[in-house]
């Protein structure tokens, strides 16, 4: 559902249609402020040194006419650029790498964008194409569509190539950092090559864009919402199959399941009482295998409990709320004779009290964090750092084992445009998982893009504060931060990794399993996207 009510039209890829961004000439204002006009008023958008956003707008410009987002269906494209060969960009400094993706393992992730940026300047700018004496200020400036200086100049100052669709994603995430006068120019060029049943990097560029739309008219968090299923933008069917789809065409959430699993597994046996909490428990398909595991026990089978944690925004998606999965999960315990009890806590991860947990005497007590903590609040965002206190909560349950699941990326305290470059980068090579797997006019695959992973970059790029909840932190935060807690590395077992490389073996070549200090990485190629890893 739309963050406003649409008049626009959408066309598949076959007749694709999107109208431009209908600006009026950009202008530099009397006090040295960039200025984009729109519909005769003015929007002063500032971005500060640590990504926050202000404005002293009368009207949020940029809002309608770029929208892709906003429904279920793969309704929302852009049209693709007419020569797809044209836009390789192998003759740019970037090809130099053997593919977008590729950076070294061992990175530190901080520094995982290694794509060179152009180092022009705002007055450099203003010198070539107004000219050194120009009054910028003047009405009759030169700088207007339609003009040499207008249509050409621009690419060759910042240095992007024709057809160079990276370079023009990143010189419009640095414009926009920027606050330049030249963001409509860089926006309309980009718009006409980007597409969502395109190339990867066609398909990326169309959501990043989206993403700098929604931060210029200040409507990310609308736009993330509906797209993270809060409305009833698609049933609760169709994202459940999006979901499904992107569980079986890319290894990463059964890595991450099958890694936690195993090291929980192996930390239990012999337990009469086994009660794990899981923060994020989404539809419980994690503990299904779990349940028949248990089950199969030689002996006397242990009692169950599970206390599955999970704020409201799920709930669309699951068609119901918590009460939803534990009947789903006692079903299967109850075909596998497992006695079994569910505690459902609906509230968010920062909300949770140890007073939730309903902890009895004499369980062997098990935390999962699988692809959540991240989404949990910390000193950054406000005066309670809740990422920090879940973590000392669950240390003084004196759990056996503690399994953490998260993406590898930095982008919690970056500023907007190293955050906005480390998107790019891990993204790219998600796109490129996604590639290989599935059509790229698949509707289905459209709309599982769409729904799983644009809301993400969506909100990574466009929205600050407490509204960006999308705050990954690479695996070196992660062990210092559990590390202050108090907990310790716990060995992951030698079967879990011979499990995942056998899982790998049905998936492309280009995913790379690597185990260092007995923490599990996933990557693809030369980009590490998923750490699992388990503590005590």
């Amino acid at each position: 559902m739309s963050t406003q009510a649409s008049n626009r039209s959408y066309r598949y890829p076959d007749n694709t249609q999107l109208p431009y961004h209908n600006g009026n000439p950009m202008h530099v204002g009397g006090n040295g402020n960039y200025y984009v006009q729109q519909n005769r008023d003015d929007v002063n958008y500032i971005s500060s040194d640590d990504g926050s956003q202000s404005s002293n707008s009368r009207a949020q410009g940029f809002q309608a006419q770029f929208c892709t987002l906003d429904s279920s269906s793969a309704n929302c494209v852009y049209p693709a650029h007419s020569s797809t060969s044209s836009q390789s960009i192998s003759g740019s400094p970037l090809s130099q790498q053997e593919s977008h993706s590729d950076h070294a393992y061992g990175s530190s992730p901080s520094a995982s964008c290694v794509t060179q940026v152009p180092t022009w300047t705002l007055k450099d700018l203003e010198n070539v194409m107004l000219g050194p004496d120009s009054d910028i200020g003047s009405p009759d400036s030169s700088f207007l569509p339609g003009t040499a200086l207008y249509d050409n100049n621009w690419r060759e100052l910042l240095g992007i190539q024709t057809g160079d669709l990276r370079q023009l994603i990143i010189a419009c995430g640095k414009a926009v950092d920027e606050n330049s006068f030249y963001i409509d120019a860089l926006m309309s060029e980009l718009r006409e090559m980007v597409s969502v049943s395109g190339e990867p990097m066609q398909r990326l560029g169309a959501y990043m864009l989206e993403g700098l739309i929604a931060r210029l008219s200040f409507t990310g968090l609308a736009l993330y919402k509906s797209l993270k299923c809060k409305e009833p933008v698609a049933t609760s069917s169709e994202l459940m199959s999006y979901m499904h789809l992107l569980y079986e065409i890319c290894p990463f959430f059964k890595f991450g399941y099958m890694s936690a699993n195993g090291a929980i597994a192996d930390a239990v046996k012999g337990e009469d009482i086994i009660h794990i909490v899981d923060f994020q428990i989404a539809q419980g398909s994690q503990w299904m295998t779990m349940i028949q595991a248990l089950a199969s026990r030689p002996g006397r089978r242990p009692y169950l409990r599970i206390t599955g944690i999970d704020d409201s925004n799920s709930a669309h998606a699951r068609g119901g709320g918590l009460d939803m999965v534990g009947q789903k999960l006692h079903r299967m315990a109850q075909s596998c004779g497992l006695p079994f009890e569910f505690n459902a806590v609906p509230a968010a991860s920062h909300e949770v009290v140890f007073e939730d947990l309903c902890v009895r005497p004499g369980e062997a007590i098990v935390v999962n964090f699988a692809y959540q903590l991240h989404h949990t609040p910390d000193e950054s965002v406000g005066i309670e750092n809740h990422r920090d206190r879940i973590l000392r909560m669950v240390k003084s349950l004196s759990p056996r084992v503690v399994t953490l699941v998260e993406q590898e990326a930095n982008t919690n305290t970056a500023p907007f445009f190293l955050r906005y470059m480390e998107t790019l980068d891990y993204y790219t090579a998600m796109f490129e998982a996604i590639d290989v797997a599935c059509p790229r006019d698949d509707k289905k695959r459209i709309s599982t893009e769409q729904h799983c992973v644009a809301r993400d970059i969506v909100n990574l790029i466009a929205c600050e504060g407490a509204e960006r909840v999308e705050r990954h932190e690479p695996f070196g935060k992660w062990r210092a931060r559990l590390a202050m807690a108090g907990f310790r590395p716990y060995p992951l077992s030698p079967v879990v990794n011979r499990t995942i490389k056998t899982l790998l073996d049905s998936y492309h070549s280009y995913y790379r399993l690597e185990e260092r200090d007995d923490i599990l990485y996933l990557g693809w190629k030369n980009r590490k996207l998923v750490v699992s890893s388990a503590w005590c």
